[in-house]
């Protein structure tokens, strides 16, 4: 209970952050230039780059990546899926689920600032702002014109941008259901369906309206993370926070002025820690939920504080306990129990992909009789076989059983399975029972690639003989 962070209502007057729960009013946010926005920017660039070229890369003759819902297949790299596979997606979503917790308890809502999708396009519709509508004061100046010429036209070519950035992220996401050759060939001859142009279109709908027009709005009041985070924060997380003692008492003065003498702290109230914060916090009045950690408001200040000669870091990557003059613990029960839970996740992940097989067989017993005696006076037990393969290429199968001297194998010995096809095969094994005491015995059914591609499969069934 002790490492509880304090809670306090926080009255929003400042006159630049007062309406910022009001979705109709909007955030100009102006430019921020330093370390953590290039390493952002990086950052966003790098995630845009492997978001679009996943799906051009050819691997062994397919897509790199291709979730095939048509055929059931879901291609990554080397690996191929099917239906019977996606308990892997379980294993995934609670790893992600895991590091989520892991990272958030370690380094606060890194996630938000630097690999969110909705930070990563709402930073690139920004910069379509700045370039063709200038400043945060020209837009806002922009906005408040009447409509002209000039304003038509920058408005077109930033909205067109939009929609173009907008379009291709929507086929770039569909790309990775729809084989890329065919869905950009397709689409641009107009011979695309209704079910890949309504997915494009609703994509790019999407995107556009919420890097665009939503971007806070979406964060404040539609995304659960902003809300449970402070169940995974601690007074040991690292978060952006403004030094109380150093800032304070806040105040306007001459660079050549020594603040100690006019009473006032570090700070010298530019509120260009406001000015570039995409959600229009005021760090400076303590943690709030609405900061996602991107660091804009420590760059800002740093530079602030570099041209009045004052020391970094009045906003910095900091935590309750170092704001408060004691020292930052690192490992602490809930990260070390988190970071376990995940390298076991990972463990476990790592262990269901190294016992795939290429090829699964189910056995059926007939449920109708245990046993029965055929013409020929043997004993006889029937089975069904569903199997399926699991290759990229139809597959010859042998079939053979072992476990019960001199049985028989009633039905094909060989089979072709094409891809990605479940065959049902009914068999029977027969057997002399005289001399057999053992009324049930386990037989082993084997299934052998006959070219040696897929590994071989067995699997044990009880076979009867009497009561």
């Amino acid at each position: 209970m002790t490492q509880r962070i304090k809670i306090k209502e926080i009255k929003t007057t400042h006159k630049d952050s007062a309406d910022r729960f009001n979705p109709g009013n909007r955030i100009y946010v102006r430019a921020a230039y330093g370390f953590f926005q290039k390493l952002r920017r990086y950052t966003g660039w790098g995630l845009i780059l492997l978001f679009l070229a996943l799906p051009m890369i050819r691997w062994n003759g397919h897509q790199a990546i291709l979730l095939d819902f048509g055929k059931q297949q879901f291609h990554i790299f080397s690996m191929t899926l099917f239906p019977q596979d996606l308990t892997l997606l379980a294993w995934l979503f609670i790893i992600a689920a895991f590091a989520l917790f892991f990272f958030t308890t370690y380094l606060g809502r890194i996630w938000c600032g630097y690999t969110c999708p909705q930070t990563v396009w709402t930073f690139i519709f920004i910069w379509f702002e700045e370039r063709f509508e200038g400043s945060a004061n020209k837009r806002k100046r922009l906005d408040q014109m009447p409509w002209d010429f000039n304003k038509i036209w920058r408005k077109t070519a930033k909205h067109t941008g939009w929609l173009v950035v907008s379009l291709f992220t929507g086929l770039a996401f569909c790309s990775y259901f729809v084989p890329v050759e065919q869905l950009y060939g397709d689409f641009f001859t107009l011979q695309s369906s209704s079910l890949i142009q309504l997915s494009i279109f609703i994509f790019t709908i999407s995107t556009y309206a919420n890097a665009g027009w939503m971007r806070s709005i979406f964060c404040i009041h539609m995304c659960p993370y902003s809300r449970f985070q402070s169940a995974m924060f601690d007074k040991n997380t690292y978060i952006v926070g403004y030094d109380t003692k150093r800032g304070e008492s806040r105040g306007a003065r001459r660079r050549s002025a020594d603040p100690k003498e006019l009473g006032l702290g570090d700070c010298v109230d530019c509120d260009l820690c406001v000015q570039v914060c995409p959600s229009g916090i005021d760090i400076r009045e303590g943690l709030q939920y609405e900061c996602i950690n991107c660091g804009a408001c420590v760059d800002a200040c740093d530079q602030t504080m570099d041209k009045m000669g004052y020391p970094r870091g009045l906003i910095a990557y900091t935590s309750e306990q170092k704001l408060e003059g004691k020292e930052t613990k690192l490992l602490r029960p809930k990260i070390i129990g988190y970071g376990l839970m995940l390298g076991i996740m990972v463990v476990m992940f790592a262990v269901n992909i190294f016992n795939l097989s290429s090829a699964e067989m189910e056995i059926l017993r007939d449920r109708t009789a245990l046993y029965r005696e055929n013409s020929e006076g043997l004993i006889e037990n029937t089975y069904t076989l569903k199997i399926l393969n699991k290759t990229l290429n139809p597959q010859t199968y042998d079939l053979s059983i072992s476990g019960l001297p001199d049985a028989q194998l009633i039905g094909p010995k060989q089979i072709v399975i094409n891809s990605g096809e479940i065959l049902t095969q009914p068999i029977a094994v027969a057997v002399d029972a005289y001399g057999i005491k053992a009324k049930k015995i386990m037989i082993t059914i084997t299934l052998t690639s006959s070219s040696g591609d897929v590994e071989k499969i067995e699997q044990q069934s009880p076979f009867f003989i009497g009561l």
